[in-house]
């Protein structure tokens, strides 16, 4: 069973999953912080595909994407720096990247790398998902990868049933159409925005992420979704400490009011 599917049946709720850009804040960390992450009670962890145009992301990870990319991170050697993790590392894996350079990489190349090293899924803000239906879907399925899609407080009831109906593994509910980045707390409009999609009793299970950094927000997560995606946070967290992930965890953890 995918990893995904296993960790949505075995633990349904209170979920953290932790973004971070590979190759940022150093070249050769990407495989400890994972493991970092991993050891520190974490659900799920996305790791970043740095692009030079990242156009749903805020000037956080903006900047963490331009240092990976200055520090000389590419695709090819994200996936050499992976090739060993699954020896220590047993949670959800997921890369998160645009188009473009998964294009580039070609993509069926890149769905047999990420099964040869473990990844379970992929995250692709900007494909688009008649494209995703008419051409991923069927490569991605080959190597059991499961392509994750995103809907906004803008996507209308018949294309989230839609998404619902032809994805596996769980849906991206991102809390606002704008940017990545840390949000002091939810408004009315997004919560009635999260309760509208509970009512929907769809078939996957969804994760909330943009905006959540402290325990009002992770809270409001947890609360109708089966938890919270953290990014803009912790990749600060984990520039403030230098590239130490279980510091930047711990802290992070504090933060939103789990217990280390």
């Amino acid at each position: 069973m995918n990893r995904i599917n296993k960790l949505f049946q075995s633990n349904p709720k209170n979920l953290l999953s932790v973004y971070f850009c590979a190759g940022s804040p150093t070249l050769d960390g990407t495989a400890l912080v994972i493991r970092d992450l991993a050891s520190n009670g974490v659900s799920m962890i996305e790791i970043g595909i740095p692009f030079s145009d990242p156009m749903a992301d805020g000037v956080v990870i903006q900047n963490a994407a331009t240092q990976a990319l200055r520090n000389g991170m590419s695709l090819r050697l994200l996936f050499e720096q992976l090739k060993d993790i699954r020896k220590d590392v047993d949670i959800p894996l997921i890369l998160m990247g645009y188009l473009n350079p998964i294009y580039q990489y070609d993509f069926e190349r890149f769905c047999q790398s990420c099964k040869s090293c473990g990844i379970d899924g992929v995250i692709i803000p900007d494909l688009p998902f008649r494209d995703y239906e008419q051409t991923y879907k069927q490569i991605a399925d080959k190597y059991d990868i499961r392509i994750i899609m995103l809907i906004t407080p803008e996507t209308s009831i018949e294309r989230i049933r839609e998404i619902d109906n032809h994805t596996d593994g769980f849906i991206y509910m991102v809390s606002s159409a704008s940017t990545t980045g840390a949000q002091h707390d939810f408004d009315g409009q997004k919560q009635a925005y999260f309760e509208k999609v509970d009512r929907l009793n769809l078939c996957n299970p969804r994760m909330i992420g943009f905006g959540i950094s402290n325990k009002q927000t992770f809270d409001a997560a947890c609360a109708h979704a089966s938890g919270g995606i953290i990014g803009s946070r912790f990749v600060s967290l984990l520039s403030k400490y230098e590239g130490n992930a279980a510091e930047a965890i711990r802290q992070l953890k504090q933060d939103i009011g789990l217990r280390n």
